[in-house]
């Protein structure tokens, strides 16, 4: 007999089944879906833009006359004697914001007799291009609590500089291989997180994100007023730039 009651068994069992899938199991509707809505842009019919001016030292670059790296190793380097040959440096492109201000340069001049005094902090060493090779980075306190930050980069036995900014600065972090600096907001309870990045093509360092972010500094005490410094202006950007 037991032949004969399997296949009864089986279909009771399926029965079962059936019936609790049509009463706990199904799927059930979330309601009406919103309609994407895709980009739309304005003015179509404005004419094409004009080159755009050339922002805060971006993809400006500098052979440092007189300075030999050997092996390629930075580490060797005296910062000071860098920033001194750096003063001497004709960058590809002029923007202005590796001049510095002249009790800056005085000062600079004089690290070896007054070293309390000298603007020039000590340096960091970090890899920033992907090359295996360590780039130097340096900064330079500049009047108005603003500090003026430099890259260096090994190339073939000399030294090259790929980045240069000045800006009054919170903080300045090294994250993997890019640079990012934090700098004040006029904005009460923002602040400016810029990071620059090696690009292959310009062979520079570039600020490829620039975002305005939230502190959460209570609005009853406003941040100091930001120094202002010429050729060093902010961009205009407050959302994340697309990298390149």
């Amino acid at each position: 007999m037991r032949p004969r009651l399997l296949p009864a068994l089986v279909a009771v069992a399926g029965a079962v089944l059936l019936a609790g899938c049509g009463t706990g199991g199904e799927l059930r509707s979330a309601g009406r879906t919103s309609a994407a809505i895709g980009p739309v842009r304005l003015w179509p019919t404005l004419p094409p833009p004009s080159a755009a001016p050339y922002d805060y030292g971006e993809g400006e670059t500098a052979r440092i006359p007189g300075i030999r790296v050997p092996g390629d190793d930075v580490h060797r380097l005296d910062p000071v004697a860098v920033v001194q040959a750096g003063l001497k440096a004709l960058p590809n492109r002029s923007s202005g914001v590796n001049e510095l201000p002249d009790r800056t340069v005085e000062q600079v001049d004089a690290c070896r007799s007054a070293p309390r005094s000298c603007p020039v902090l000590p340096p960091y060493f970090r890899d920033l291009t992907g090359d295996g090779k360590d780039e130097m980075v340096l900064a330079v306190r500049l009047p108005g609590r603003q500090l003026s930050v430099r890259v260096y980069m090994p190339d073939s036995g000399a030294l090259t500089r790929i980045m240069a900014t000045t800006d009054a600065v919170i903080s300045v972090e090294l994250a993997g291989r890019d640079l990012i600096m934090r700098a004040p907001s006029a904005i009460t309870g923002y602040e400016y997180r810029t990071a620059w990045s090696w690009d292959d093509r310009q062979r520079a360092m570039l600020p490829t994100q620039d975002e305005i972010l939230r502190t959460g500094q209570d609005r009853r005490h406003p941040p100091s007023p930001r120094p202002s410094a010429p050729g060093t202006p902010r961009p205009t950007a407050s959302v994340p730039a697309e990298r390149r």
